[in-house]
């Protein structure tokens, strides 16, 4: 797709299915992306968030329907899949052309890497490897970028630093950003629509409403969480209710009138 129509989805999926052996994970499955919209695919294990991602990415076929989507597509996976013999420019740049090295640098650069330019993959922490994933998928400025739950071997502070950093530079690129998760405060926190799929289809579909930046402790932000795990089958922890305060024997409350 090469039109610059806002009106244009960058994925267009109709009545995609994909089997395997008798059983349908996906069954006359419908999905838009628009340009620049973060969708986060919320659902359970096993219920074909990445074979979805996959088909988007080229990675499995389709056992029937239609699925469009760019050329340019990129995909950041669980595991960074760093080439342990090149340093860290070299992996953000691997199967480039020499000339695309400033821009390599330049991607580091956006994730905060650029000093790690010559780093040996085994120095990195987690974050770091996951940060030089990223760099490698922007460099090649996809239209659409795929991230299969690229969160969720780091720790929940360097999560939440990655989970930033992401929701920043897509808005900068504008990429269109299928996000596959089973963290629902991520998907709310990150994505634009929020979509659930359970037997094969999407059950849930829905626009984000919540002002940024997303607090969890909004109500808002509270009532969609609720409505999605839900949507997943998982009963909502129940609201803390305040304990009521006994007064102190053999004391008098005054009250200030």
């Amino acid at each position: 797709m090469t039109t610059d129509t806002p009106t244009t989805p960058a994925v267009r999926v109709r009545d995609l299915r994909r089997v395997f052996g008798d059983r349908a994970v996906l069954d006359d499955l419908e999905l838009d992306i628009a340009r620049g919209e973060f969708v986060a695919l919320l659902g359970a294990s096993g219920s074909g968030k990445t074979t979805l991602l996959r088909i988007l990415g080229a990675l499995d076929g389709a056992d029937g329907g239609e699925v469009l989507v760019p050329e340019a597509r990129t995909i950041v996976f669980q595991e960074p899949r760093l080439v342990p013999s090149k340093k860290v420019l070299a992996n953000v740049t691997v199967a480039l052309p020499r000339s695309r090295s400033a821009h390599g640098l330049r991607a580091l650069a956006e994730v905060g890497l650029e000093r790690h330019a010559d780093a040996w993959p085994a120095t990195l922490s987690g974050g770091e490897a996951q940060r030089v994933a990223l760099a490698r998928a922007l460099v090649r400025e996809p239209e659409l970028l795929l991230l299969d739950e690229p969160f969720a071997a780091l720790d929940a502070l360097t999560r939440l630093k990655m989970q930033d950093l992401v929701g920043e530079l897509c808005r900068i690129h504008r990429p269109a950003v299928l996000l596959v998760t089973h963290d629902v405060d991520e998907a709310v926190r990150l994505a634009d629509r929020v979509a659930v799929l359970r037997d094969g289809r999407l059950i849930t579909d829905e626009t984000v409403t919540v002002d940024r930046p997303r607090d969890p402790g909004n109500p808002a932000f509270a009532a969609l969480r609720r409505r999605l795990l839900g949507d997943l089958g998982v009963a909502a922890p129940p609201q803390p209710v305040p304990a009521p305060v006994e007064p102190t024997p053999g004391r008098t409350e005054v009250g200030v009138i």
